[in-house]
């Protein structure tokens, strides 16, 4: 990603001083909120959707399944299928889909049907993010790259904060179908703004990477070891996660008009780990992620013991979201470090990575409660996916230190 926009150089003149971002990046930051919230919202609205549609909370709870697979698979593919199209009309076609796909969901009339709305948008998801952060950067100058960055995917956190509450709210209020009518407008908000705002970038064609290049790049243990790590960590975060609004009226005793309060607290702990794992990133990043894991666990711990008390299990769910989410800057720092020559595949196969994890978390917190597990155990196997995600990150430390010229590259990228 950084590789690319230091091949196109733009002009200096493109960037006028001063200490605010572009309204452009600011358009890209509201599309990644109007995204992140619908991949979220279901958790929020499960207990109301798998009563309307007539199925059980876990089959409910395979609609995260299905979209983060799609993401997953479809992401990747669509990268290599679109490699040298002009950003700016992709982003907008990407976010007309995604819009599409909100009013196809608030009319599905059966879970079939909400199922493959819910497929049909997360095509537009991984591609996305892959083009859109690319074109953040190329918004900004060198030296205000990271932060440009940091504000793309912040969209993403902000939509845990008050994307997800705020639907959760709505979809209490007025039902689980204007939740997806709310999440439809934003994204065609956000649409609007990329039209008229993004520029277009007239140099992108220059120097195109190949894509066998790009494959080049990824075939080294600091990238797709670290894409283990995330998914293996995620699948234990979404056991849980999918299924904590239920876990919190049937375990802590917490009302369901008070859930959204209590996943916007949760939100909040986003934001502090994600800007705390940034910080811990640039000090020492493998020391960082492997505290980071080890935090996990503890957390997980904790938020299994205090569930049955609800103010007890509200400071858990907090704690443990600063431990989740501190990983999203060591880890993408480190695959984006080794892998400067793959921008567009490398920044897309991290949220395959992620959604692999979403998707197979979501899979087994379903099969593991249809077995009779309970809500309450989900945080015990979340904290064993965080040990072994622990485990993949030694690996891949263990090996930098043989390969001690490789090591530089597991830094952040200035």
């Amino acid at each position: 990603m950084y590789a690319e926009a230091d091949r196109l150089k733009p002009p200096q003149d493109r960037f006028p001083e001063s200490s605010t971002m572009p309204i452009g990046l600011l358009a890209l930051s509201l599309a990644a909120f109007s995204i992140g919230t619908s991949e979220f919202i279901i958790a929020g609205i499960l207990p109301d959707l798998s009563a309307d549609l007539g199925v059980s909370i876990p089959t409910a709870g395979l609609l995260v399944t299905a979209y983060a697979f799609a993401v997953a698979i479809g992401g990747p593919l669509l990268a290599m299928g679109t490699t040298g199209l002009p950003r700016k009309p992709l982003i907008v076609f990407l976010l007309a889909i995604f819009s599409l796909g909100q009013a196809f969901c608030a009319l599905a009339p059966s879970y079939s049907w909400l199922m493959a709305g819910r497929v049909f948008i997360a095509s537009s998801h991984g591609l996305f993010f892959g083009v859109g952060s690319v074109a953040a950067i190329n918004l900004v100058p060198a030296q205000k790259r990271g932060m440009a960055v940091a504000l793309f995917i912040g969209g993403i956190t902000v939509a845990t904060v008050i994307g997800l509450p705020i639907g959760t709210a709505i979809g209490n209020a007025f039902g689980w179908r204007w939740t997806f009518v709310a999440v439809g407008l934003c994204g065609l908000a956000a649409l609007g703004l990329v039209a008229l705002k993004l520029p277009h970038d007239p140099t992108q064609h220059e120097n195109p990477t190949s894509l066998r290049s790009e494959f080049h790049a990824l075939n080294h243990h600091q990238v797709y070891l670290s894409y283990l790590t995330i998914a293996v960590m995620m699948v234990g975060v979404l056991a849980f996660g999918a299924y904590q609004v239920p876990a919190m009226i049937a375990i802590s005793g917490i009302a369901q008009d008070a859930t959204p309060l209590v996943l916007m607290i949760s939100g909040l702990g986003a934001i502090i780990g994600i800007y705390a794992g940034g910080r811990a990133a640039d000090w020492k990043l493998m020391p960082s992620m492997m505290t980071i894991l080890l935090a996990q666990v503890g957390a997980a711990g904790l938020l299994a013991l205090t569930m049955p008390a609800a103010f007890a299990m509200v400071v858990a769910l907090f704690i443990w979201s600063v431990s989740v989410w501190a990983l999203n800057a060591p880890v993408q720092s480190r695959i984006l470090g080794a892998a400067r020559a793959a921008p567009h595949l490398a920044s897309t196969l991290i949220s395959t990575a992620y959604n692999i994890g979403i998707g197979g978390g979501a899979w087994i917190g379903a099969l593991w409660i249809d077995h009779g597990f309970g809500y309450r155990s989900l945080p015990v196997l979340g904290g064993g996916c965080s040990l072994l995600a622990m485990g993949v990150a030694a690996a891949s430390w263990t090996l930098d230190r043989r390969e001690p010229r490789r090591q530089l590259a597991s830094h952040p990228v200035e």
